[in-house]
């Protein structure tokens, strides 16, 4: 009796061991993966965009189909662009992902686009080949058990196309980053009536973003090197350039104040 009772707590032991071994494993070999939504803005009142699911394709994930794997939207449905922009930002997945290498993201977009310009509301004509998915090359590492952060950055401005019969057609300007591998660029603009456009500038590649009321501005997603910062205010204020501002991964450089002076008339 007292070996079958031995016998008995040693297998529960050994059964919980094996459920806690692996546990632990799968907890090893998953990644921590949030999704995001920002925006460089555009001239516009809203930017509304019918954002229906993504997906993320992994060289580890077998089992669906082509590697292909539905995450799990928050809230899926309409959001307005302009709402994203100077850093801010909103979560579109929170979830486990399989680690391993991953190739691509896709974006599926729904129908439900619109512009609102100067109070009157536009459908944005959205082609077939956008609704069965948005294609953007990632190439980066899961790491399991380490927190992978990507935002969704879209360009409002360039994404809203109008046409020659007065329509607008949604063409979307879309780039990827992540935390780990890119640095930042804040600063002030004044006199905040200039309601600047902020460019930043390395080689051929340009960022950009549009000053809050307060002035302040944050372009995030930056690769690492040396940017020159294109500041277009609006009519009656000069443009102005910033040379050398540095840039490093996982740091927000400070570009400090920066002054603009208004348009000299002459009598």
């Amino acid at each position: 009796m007292k070996i079958a009772k031995a016998l008995s707590v040693l297998s529960l032991l050994l059964v919980t061991f094996l459920f806690v071994q692996c546990s632990d494993d799968d907890s090893k070999s998953t990644t921590p993966v949030k999704i995001r939504l920002t925006d460089a803005p555009g001239q516009y009142d809203k930017v509304n965009i019918d954002i229906q699911g993504i997906q993320i394709h992994s060289s580890e994930n077998k089992s669906e189909e082509n590697g292909w794997q539905v995450m799990n939207m928050i809230n899926s449905g309409v959001y307005d662009l302009l709402e994203f922009n100077n850093g801010v930002d909103t979560l579109l997945v929170d979830q486990d992902m399989p680690s391993g290498t991953v190739s691509q993201m896709r974006l599926i977009l729904g129908d439900n686009n619109s512009v609102v310009i100067d109070g009157v509301e536009y459908d944005l004509d959205t082609p077939s080949a956008q609704t069965s998915g948005l294609k953007f090359q990632i190439h980066d590492d899961f790491l399991a058990g380490i927190e992978y952060k990507l935002w969704i950055d879209f360009d409002a401005a360039r994404s809203v196309v109008k046409t020659g019969n007065g329509s607008y057609k949604l063409k979307p300007v879309i780039r990827t980053f992540n935390e780990a591998t890119t640095g930042a660029i804040s600063g002030t603009v004044s006199p905040t009536e200039a309601l600047p456009t902020i460019h930043a500038v390395i080689g051929l590649d340009t960022i950009s973003t549009i000053a809050e009321e307060n002035g302040e501005f944050l372009i995030k997603g930056l690769e690492a090197g040396i940017y020159k910062l294109a500041i277009e205010p609006i009519e009656g204020y000069n443009e102005i350039e910033v040379e050398n501002i540095a840039v490093t991964i996982g740091n927000i450089t400070d570009a400090g104040n920066i002054e603009i002076d208004a348009v000299v008339q002459n009598n």
